[in-house]
């Protein structure tokens, strides 16, 4: 990429971390939201879903403002992590936050559809033999909503690598440190004769993006062929 300057160069490499963070750091949570959702009954069902995507139809200008108020220095949440030497606000941890709680409704809906198309019966029958849910749910149905499984971290990743909002508000733009992608885009746009270089950005922008979605196509298909052929 010796066509992109450093500034350049430093928010495609932020981005991506961030955003490899973000679908890593959530799939262990996207998964068990995701099973009990699909499969569980309990009261505050509901609620939880409707949290759950929350993010998808609030502006991400107030999620991030929420996120600011909770894990901000001033904040109940940030003020404990504090004292542990965890700070997230403008910092590239917390543009990992963002883009997780706004990539994870993608995670979790993609997720649960894949269980919901298990037969609940496989894993009753695995009980019988001696498996407990853990186990149960680590054999048999694990194995069968592989591909959605991928599907929804590719998707929460992707959606991480575009998110704006929620980021800029919560740790700012700071290049370097917290511009992300969309923030340096943005940034690029505000100052004359930066056309240019925000033209380079958006080209990478839309090049990962449909890299993402079509490597998840196809380690999805791969996945449900090995299961098909076993």
């Amino acid at each position: 990429m010796n066509w992109l300057g450093p500034e350049e160069w430093q928010a495609v490499a932020l981005s991506l971390k961030v955003s490899i963070w973000a679908s890593l750091l959530s799939l262990p949570f996207g998964i068990f939201v995701a099973y009990a959702l699909a499969r569980w009954e309990f009261a505050g069902k509901q609620l939880l879903n409707g949290l759950v995507h929350l993010p998808l139809i609030l502006p991400p200008v107030v999620t991030g403002y929420l996120l600011l108020l909770a894990f901000g220095t001033q904040g109940a949440l940030g003020g404990f992590l504090q004292q542990f030497g965890i700070i997230l606000a403008f910092r590239w941890t917390g543009a990992a936050l963002a883009a997780a709680i706004m990539g994870f409704p993608l995670m979790v809906r993609a997720i649960r559809l894949s269980i919901e198309a298990v037969d609940p019966k496989l894993e009753q029958a695995a009980a019988t033999l001696g498996a407990n849910r853990f186990w149960a749910f680590a054999t048999v149905t694990l194995p069968l909503i592989l591909p959605g499984v991928i599907a929804g971290t590719i998707l929460a990743f992707a959606k991480a690598m575009g998110e704006f909002g929620a980021t800029i508000t919560f740790v700012s733009n700071i290049p370097g440190q917290t511009q992300t992608l969309p923030s340096a885009i943005y940034a690029f746009l505000q100052v004359p004769g930066g056309e240019s270089a925000a033209l380079r950005l958006v080209l990478i922008s839309v090049g990962i993006a449909m890299s993402a979605l079509i490597l998840s196509e196809l380690l999805a298909r791969r996945a449900s062929k090995r299961l098909g052929g076993t």
